[in-house]
């Protein structure tokens, strides 16, 4: 099982080892697979690629996701709404993975969705589509036994939140179980923009390094190029935008040639706060 985790999780390796050569970070826009069509999806990922972004981090839309704030929950809505379905969404996922073989591919989804289809089977779906990581927001490392199992019998990198008062055992099995990269918490509470991060402490991303712990990438908050150095400046190897990303796609939704280029400009300047 282990193998097969190694094997998938290279492309995550190889874009942290490319970035490192160049000083810089990862930028990761966040944006909800179907959303507002799924045609309209597909067109906004292909804008972030081609804008720069390092990796995609992709949810699956879900009625009752409570660790999003309203932007990001409006967004699962708005597909809901248009009838998209799982899945819809590991079609859209195989169409990004053709276009983009080299690029890392992470999904960002709530365990109910999951565990409708059977963990293992979910797990294979999504390692066949193109996934090389799932993050389970709604199950922390202690309680991850049997996602951690699928995930390594699938190739699919498990990663894990780390909260930014984590304590030491929770660094430790972060580490041990955690591939990919990590999702380092900016600061508390749901997802959005509308709250900034706080500034993470340098000792919090040298005790994940020191456990051998996969890449801190910082999330929740992210929303200005200010933020991203900081969090790079502290020591994360990445940033991960996504209330910001969704907002736009929100606020263009009855243009999309605005949306496309308001999505650009803003990948641009936050990749370009990365170097």
């Amino acid at each position: 099982m282990e193998d097969n985790l190694k094997q998938k999780a290279t492309r995550y390796e190889a874009m942290f080892s490319r970035l490192s050569e160049r000083g810089e970070g990862a930028f990761i826009p966040f944006v909800m697979l179907g959303d507002p069509s799924l045609d309209t999806s597909m067109e906004i990922m292909d804008t972030l690629i081609e804008s720069g972004a390092d990796a995609l981090e992709l949810g699956i839309p879900f009625s009752d996701a409570v660790a999003d704030g309203p932007v990001i929950q409006k967004a699962s809505f708005r597909a809901l709404e248009a009838g998209v379905t799982p899945a819809h969404c590991f079609g859209l996922l195989r169409r990004i993975r053709e276009k983009h073989p080299k690029l890392p591919l992470g999904l960002l989804i709530y365990a109910n969705l999951i565990l409708a289809k059977g963990i293992k089977a979910f797990y294979a779906e999504a390692a066949e589509a193109g996934a090389d990581s799932i993050l389970v927001a709604d199950i922390p490392v202690g309680a991850a036994g049997p996602f951690i199992e699928a995930a390594k019998a699938a190739g699919v990198a498990p990663v894990f939140v780390v909260p930014p008062n984590a304590d030491e055992a929770t660094v430790r099995e972060i580490a041990r179980h955690g591939r990919g990269y990590s999702y380092f918490l900016g600061r508390s509470g749901v997802t959005g923009a509308d709250r900034e991060m706080q500034t993470p402490l340098p000792a919090r991303f040298k005790a994940l390094q020191e456990a051998g712990a996969a890449p801190a990438v910082v999330g929740f908050g992210i929303s200005t190029p200010k933020h991203i150095r900081t969090a790079l400046e502290a020591g994360a190897a990445g940033a991960i935008a996504g209330s910001a990303t969704v907002a736009i796609i929100e606020k263009h939704i009855g243009n999309k040639a605005a949306m496309h280029e308001a999505l650009a400009a803003f990948v641009k300047e936050m990749k370009a706060a990365t170097r």
